[in-house]
C-alpha cells in the first residue's frame, strides 16, 4: 500500500499548480491522470501558444451562482503572481488584444514551467492511471501494516490502474467534459455526487453557435468571412470579431457571449459597432451621393457580407436603390438589419468544441479560502470542475492558477 500526504486527480493546469505548491511545502504529492500525457488543454490552447492569463483580471470576468466565491483566490494569487513565476523561468511572452498574454514560442513552455515547479517539490506524476474507486476511510481505520503509522492518518483510499493508494488530502482537479477528444469527462462531478455534493446545471460554454434554416444557409454562404461586431445577450455586451462558419456563428465575440446565452434566447448583433448607420445614410444623402446602397455599404463592411445581407427579403429592393431615394422606412429597416440584428441560435456545437463547461460543483459547499469541502474533511475541488467559469482571454487559466495555488497551501 502506497501512502501520500496528498493525491491530486487531474494533471491539468489547476492540478499541476496545486501539486507544485503543496510539494514545495514539503508535502508528499502524487498526481494521477488517465490520459497518456499531462497538460493536454494547455498544449492546444491559444492556437498552440497558450493564452495563459490576462492583464486585467477582475471577479466580474467570471460567472458563478455565487459571484463572490472567486474573489479571495484571485486576490491571493493574482495574474501578477503568475507573471512573477513566468519571469522567474524567463519565459518570453507578449500581449495581444484586450490584455491577453500569450507565449512567444509555444504552449509547451508554460507546461514546462509547471513541471519544473513540480520537480522542485519532488511531486510524483503518473499518467495512464485511471482511478477506479475512491473510499472514504473511517477516522479509526486500522491498517494491516501497523509499522506504517502514517497510513493510519489516511482519510481516503484510491483503487487505481497502478494499484491502491492512500492519502490524507484528496484534490479533484479533473475539469469538465469540454473537448472530450483530449480525454475530458464528467468524472469530477460523479465524485462530487458520491460525497453528497451538489452539482449545478452544466452547459458547454465559450462555444460556437449553430443555426438552422435560412439563417444557416446565409452563414454557409459567408463561411470564412470575419468582421468586428458588438454582440449582446442578457445584459452583457462584447465587442470582438465574429466569424461565419458552415455550422453558424463563431469567433471571439460569439464565444464570449455564449457564456451568458441559454437555449431559446436571442442574441443581438451590431455589425457596425464603430458607426451610426443612420447618421452615415443621412450624410450620404446630404452629400448627394448617387452610388447604389450596396456600393456605399461596402466602404464600411466586407463586400461579400453586404451583398449577402441585402438578399434578405426585407432589403432586396434596396440593394440597387440610390441612397438619395431611401425613405425613413427604408433607413429603419437597414438600421435594424445591420445594427440590431436579432438571432436565435438553434444551439451550440456542444462539448466537442467548447473551451469550458459552465456550471459545476456548487461553491456553497466549498471553502473559498482553502477549497476544502465543508462536509468532507480532506476533500478539495479546484479549477474548472467548480461552478466558476471565466471569459475567453486567459481568465480560465488564471482561475486554475489561483485556485490551485490556494488549495496547495492547505492540502
Amino acid at each position: 500500500m502506497r501512502y501520500f500526504d496528498c493525491v491530486i486527480i487531474g494533471a491539468g493546469a489547476a492540478g499541476l499548480m496545486c501539486a507544485a505548491t503543496a510539494g514545495q511545502r514539503g508535502r508528499r504529492v502524487l498526481v494521477v491522470d488517465h490520459a497518456n500525457k499531462v497538460g493536454k488543454k494547455i498544449l492546444m490552447s491559444g492556437g498552440g501558444r497558450c493564452n495563459f492569463t490576462n492583464q486585467w483580471v477582475e471577479p466580474s470576468n467570471f460567472l458563478s451562482a455565487n459571484p463572490h466565491f472567486c474573489i479571495s483566490a484571485l486576490k491571493r494569487f493574482s495574474q501578477y503572481d503568475f507573471l512573477s513565476l513566468v519571469d522567474k523561468h524567463q519565459l518570453a511572452y507578449h500581449e495581444k488584444t484586450l490584455g491577453q498574454l500569450f507565449c512567444d514560442n509555444r504552449a509547451k513552455d508554460i507546461l514546462n514551467i509547471l513541471l519544473a515547479e513540480c520537480d522542485a517539490g519532488e511531486v510524483t506524476i503518473e499518467t495512464r492511471c485511471e482511478v477506479q474507486r475512491i473510499t472514504q476511510l473511517p477516522p479509526t481505520d486500522t491498517t494491516t501494516h501497523p509499522d506504517e503509522a502514517e497510513i493510519d492518518t489516511a482519510r481516503f483510499e484510491l483503487q487505481t490502474a497502478l494499484g491502491p493508494v492512500r492519502c490524507q488530502s484528496l484534490v479533484v482537479a479533473t475539469g469538465g467534459p469540454s473537448i472530450p477528444t483530449l480525454g475530458a469527462s464528467g468524472f469530477g462531478y460523479d465524485l462530487a455526487r458520491q460525497f453528497g455534493l451538489r452539482v449545478t446545471e452544466l452547459q458547454a460554454s465559450l462555444v460556437p453557435f449553430t443555426l438552422k434554416g435560412e439563417r444557416l444557409a446565409l452563414a454557409q454562404s459567408l463561411a470564412g468571412v470575419a468582421l468586428p461586431v458588438s454582440i449582446s445577450c442578457n445584459n452583457q455586451t462584447f465587442k470582438e470579431a465574429l466569424l461565419f462558419t458552415h455550422k453558424g456563428l463563431s469567433g471571439p465575440a460569439v464565444l464570449q457571449v455564449s457564456n451568458y446565452w441559454h437555449p431559446g434566447e436571442a442574441v443581438q448583433i451590431n455589425f457596425l459597432p464603430d458607426h451610426d448607420l443612420r447618421a452615415c445614410l443621412r450624410e450620404w444623402q446630404q452629400a448627394g451621393e448617387k452610388s447604389e446602397l450596396k456600393t456605399l455599404l461596402s466602404r464600411l463592411l466586407p463586400k461579400r457580407f453586404v451583398l449577402a445581407w441585402l438578399v434578405f427579403p426585407a432589403l432586396q429592393a434596396l440593394a440597387v436603390k440610390p441612397v438619395a431615394q431611401l425613405s425613413h422606412t427604408d433607413i429603419d429597416a437597414l438600421v435594424s438589419m445591420f445594427q440590431c440584428w436579432a438571432c436565435v441560435p438553434a444551439g451550440t456545437e456542444g462539448y466537442k468544441t467548447a473551451e469550458v463547461t459552465r456550471g459545476g460543483v456548487c461553491t456553497d459547499q466549498i471553502s473559498s479560502k482553502t477549497f476544502e469541502t465543508k462536509s468532507v474533511t480532506g476533500l478539495y475541488f479546484i479549477g474548472e470542475v467548480l461552478d466558476v467559469t471565466g471569459w475567453l482571454g486567459g481568465f480560465n487559466f488564471q482561475w486554475a492558477w489561483s485556485s490551485g495555488w490556494c488549495a496547495g497551501q492547505y492540502v
